[in-house]
């Protein structure tokens, strides 16, 4: 069977066409709402503070919802997810807990144990994993020794306060498995995997996002029990004006608890409440007994089906339910049931099995099925619209003047009420530009029109800013991004044209014409002095120099970046690449091809020859770039520190085939009379106008000797070389700290292998690095394009100091192995990323459950960061998949490998 014939792919292939709305219900509820910038209306921005987790029980969200392994439509008007209580906690447990931005002492961190371990892109099966503690949960605990602990401590973490000790836990599995678009069968499995007897209350909870409170005329939902066509189950309906009638049937609960999703001001602000029944309802029903919380007639807005069981060590309880836009007749949870859920599971091993490669073994290949997993998971709805905020609603008092000119104040225009790949639902809730870029690769592998529509979203005008920036993420929108859309639009469509045989020109059409904005926005605002050089502020390294790049700088200097300049060449050439695969189809491109051709090449002279009279990005002294500090005087002084900024430059290369450049008469003119008219700008970009391997031409910031000696530095382990990839900051500076005595203060920066303890950053001061996975597979692809030109005699030593001669391929291949093996089991049967934490290394319920985290620490491969950020660590099944097609036994097979990147 091929791919194009399973059930699944059929299943996709019905969404797109509109024939039948597979992705209308996924798991788009965010895992936290409390505490991000839409739900915060302070007049300072404290969006921690204004709604924290204690406020998140009783206090109805603006615009979304959260909760543990739920789902919801696509516009988010009705929700289900889990609930729980052991008896002891004090709070009942409907949402994920986690320490805030100004908690943690390295920033915000969650404290629960979850896993993404299945699902189709469609949806049209999922399984999901949370570990729910038997004793109770020890919130104080972890806000009080964490408060106690500095930088210089590790974080303390859930495990680390014992409440999982002798396995005094519950598992539990939700699966959810669609009979049609509309019909979703949900399977909760509970297991007690401790040495005693434990109760459990179990709550499966249905609601309404409150979209009627905010504005008059809205109409209110409802939900009430009504009657079932059978003694053995209950049914819910769920009538709402614009999703239309739906039912929910339960295996028949103990009781159904109803109440208000409205904000229970009485307990937050002393004032009396505008509802009799309120969101924390059912919480107080169920964990302080007032019974008094919650509607008699059984009819509200929230909904909670309330069963308890005591379990054995070991016992397995099962608790079935259906949610269906079809009126129940007969059995809804009977043998028809179980067998949706047996075809659901086979087709989507189907899908998979045509993904995966063959070669992987068991493990790698759960490694691939869980970050595919974490990636569906990992979708959101996302609903803000700036100007209502900034302005705040009509049935609520005006927002403080603060408010209105604070955050985000020059995007009134961004109006988002769309499904989004989010970096993470809990640390990272809300859309990131270039963190999406990474995510659409892998989506790409299993979904390619997910993947295309999540590109082609943020280069709509209800995104993009009218001046051509891409909105960065909700904490600062104005912040700046690395310029990397133009890459993942060519990725996805080469990836997308490989699997079906036929590019999607119209989706790089699209996009291409948006980026057009964006680059002459880049172009007007982050090249100060019109010279070729960019600045850009942040960029995702904030964590690697000695200043704050997004703040002004002492003295009124500039930073000259090596990195922004790079990613601004590397931009040139992934538009002037998407320029000529249009041209073969339309001659117009060939004109805007040229464009992007000699734009690329006067940034590449400007960095690596003079700024005016002054010193380049290139040290020649050094063989490697580095930022440099410009100063108001007009004097440069390089910032001699050993970081990416000096590998970033390598991103800007790519080849162009003579083959298929003589089918482009007009570009090839116009590039023939440039390189003849500008020997001053063409000089060693394409190695002399000599042609490559097969006849190619190279482009490039760095000439082949420059290569050689940037990689001089990059492959040594005492540098950037690390067990699990490319370091972000080299080790060097561990023993030789980089100083910088500027306006009489010192300005400092060494190597930290894990969390940063500067304070220079805020909270999440080291959040971009050590081992950063989207920096790597950057340079993996940049290698292997060097590669295709460069061909198998040019070879370099790998690691420095061993000996070992390899070619581009096998270097790239060696990095990828390396960041790859951090997942895989070792010959000890251990994962790097686990750390040592014995628990994940050795417990048979935890040791397959690999996390797809932020960054990794830079000697031993250890997950740091956001620890379900699978958001660019999913790009992790792009390697694999790599690997699988080209690698035997962790070598390169003898047969050469169609490079990655064409």
């Amino acid at each position: 069977m091929s791919l194009q014939k399973t059930a699944e792919y059929q299943r996709l292939e019905e969404d797109k066409n509109r024939k039948a709305y597979w992705r209308r219900w996924g798991p788009y509820l965010s895992e936290r709402q409390w505490g991000t910038v839409r739900e915060d209306y302070s007049a300072d921005g404290t969006a921690w503070e204004y709604l924290p987790h204690d406020h998140a029980r009783s206090r109805a969200y603006r615009w979304g919802e959260d909760g543990i392994l739920g789902i919801s439509d696509n516009h988010q008007r009705l929700c289900f997810s889990l609930a729980f209580w052991n008896e002891k906690d004090p709070i009942l447990k409907e949402r994920l807990f986690g320490l805030s931005g100004n908690e943690g002492n390295h920033g915000e961190d969650v404290k629960e144990y979850y896993y993404y371990l299945d699902s189709s892109p469609t949806h049209s099966y999922m399984k999901g994993l949370y570990k729910y503690p038997q004793d109770a949960y020890p919130y104080n605990l972890l806000v009080e020794e964490t408060k106690r602990r500095t930088r210089h401590d590790p974080e303390f973490e859930l495990i680390d306060t014992g409440v999982f000790n002798e396995n005094r836990y519950f598992d539990v599995t939700a699966e959810y498995a669609k009979n049609t678009p509309g019909d979703i069968l949900i399977r909760i499995t509970v297991v007690n995997r401790g040495p005693q007897t434990a109760t459990l209350h179990l709550l499966p909870t249905l609601w309404f996002r409150n979209t009627w409170a905010w504005k008059p005329g809205i109409a209110k939902p409802l939900l009430e029990e009504v009657p079932s066509p059978n003694d053995k189950e209950a049914v819910v309906s769920a009538r709402h004006e614009t999703l239309g009638d739906m039912w929910w049937t339960c295996e028949r609960p103990e009781r159904f608890l109803y109440t208000e999703n409205e904000t229970n001001d009485q307990r937050l602000f002393g004032i009396p409440n505008r509802s009799a029944y309120v969101k924390d309802g059912v919480h107080r029903a169920v964990v302080e007994g007032d019974s008094a919380a919650v509607n008699p007639h059984q009819l509200g807005t929230k909904a909670a089906a309330h069963y308890r069981k005591i379990l054995d060590p070991g016992e397995i309880w099962t608790v079935k339910l259906r949610l269906s836009d079809q009126k129940p007749s007969g059995e809804m949870l009977g043998t028809s049931f179980d067998q949706v859920f047996k075809t659901r599971q086979r087709e989507t091993d189907e899908f998979y099995e045509h993904i995966t490669p063959a070669a992987l073994g068991p493990d790698a290949r759960n490694v691939q099925r869980q970050a595919f997993a974490g990636m569906l998971w990992g979708k959101q709805y996302y609903n803000y619209v700036v100007k209502e905020w900034l302005e705040g609603d009509p049935n609520f008092p005006t927002p403080p003047a603060g408010h209105r000119n604070g955050r985000n104040k020059a995007w009134e225009h961004l109006y988002s009420d769309d499904v989004l790949s989010m970096p993470d639902k809990w640390e990272y809730p809300w859309f990131a530009s270039w963190d999406l870029a990474f995510h659409c690769l892998p989506l790409a592998m299993i979904d390619p029109d997910f993947a295309k529509r999540q590109l082609e979203l943020l280069t709509r005008e209800w995104y993009m800013h009218p001046n051509g920036q891409i909105p960065a993420y909700e904490w600062a929108f104005g912040d700046v991004n690395p310029p990397v859309h133009a890459w993942a639009a060519m990725r996805v469509y080469q990836i997308d044209k490989k699997t079906t045989g036929q590019g999607d020109l119209l989706f790089l059409e699209r996009v291409f014409q948006k980026l057009l904005l964006n680059f002459t926005w880049w172009v007007n605002r982050k090249d100060a002095e019109g010279n070729n050089i960019f600045q850009g502020g942040f960029l995702g390294l904030d964590n690697i120099g000695v200043f704050d790049r997004n703040l002004p700088l002492p003295g009124g200097c500039l930073i000259e970046q090596s990195d922004g300049t790079s990613w601004m060449a590397m931009y040139s050439l992934n538009l002037l690449k998407i320029a000529i695969e249009l041209a073969h189809h339309n001659p117009a491109y060939e004109d805007i091809a040229s464009k992007f051709f000699e734009h690329f090449l006067y940034i590449s002279e400007a960095m690596r020859y003079k700024m005016g009279d002054n010193e380049s990005l290139w040290d020649e002294e050094d063989g490697f770039f580095y930022d440099s500090l410009h100063f108001s005087s007009g004097e440069h002084q390089r910032l001699k520190i050993h970081s990416a900024v000096g590998l970033i430059p390598l991103f800007a290369v790519e080849t162009l085939e003579v083959a298929s450049l003589f089918k482009l008469p007009g570009f090839s003119k116009r590039m023939a009379w440039f390189l003849e008219n500008r020997p001053d700008l063409a000089q060693d970009v394409t190695c002399n106008g000599k042609n490559g391997v097969c006849e190619r031409r190279l482009l490039s910031i760095v000439t082949p000797e420059m290569l050689r000696r940037v990689l001089d530095r990059m492959l040594d382990e005492a540098e950037f070389l690390g067990d699990h990839g490319i370091r972000a900051l080299s080790k060097y500076h561990k023993d030789h700290p980089y100083q910088l005595l500027l306006d009489g203060q010192t300005h400092s920066i060494s190597y930290e292998p894990a969390e940063s303890t500067t304070e220079l950053f805020g909270g999440n001061s080291n959040w971009r690095g050590p081992v950063w996975m989207p920096i790597n597979f950057l340079l993996i692809e940049s290698l292997q394009k060097f590669h295709h030109y460069l061909g198998d005699d040019f070879k370099v030593e790998c690691p420095k100091g061993s000996g070992q001669m390899k070619t581009l391929w096998e270097v790239a291949a060696d990095i990828s192995h390396r960041l790859i093996g951090a997942f895989l089991k070792d010959a000890s049967g251990r994962r790097p990323v686990f750390g040592g934490q014995e628990k994940f290394q050795t417990d048979p319920q935890w040791k397959d459950y690999p996390l797809f985290y932020e960054y990794f620490h830079g000697d031993n491969g250890a997950g740091i960061g956001a620890s379900h950020q699978t958001g660019w660590t999913g790009v992790v099944a792009k390697l694999l998949q790599q690997c699988g097609e080209h690698c035997r036994h962790g070598a390169l097979t003898e047969k050469k490998p169609e490079p990655a990147h064409r």
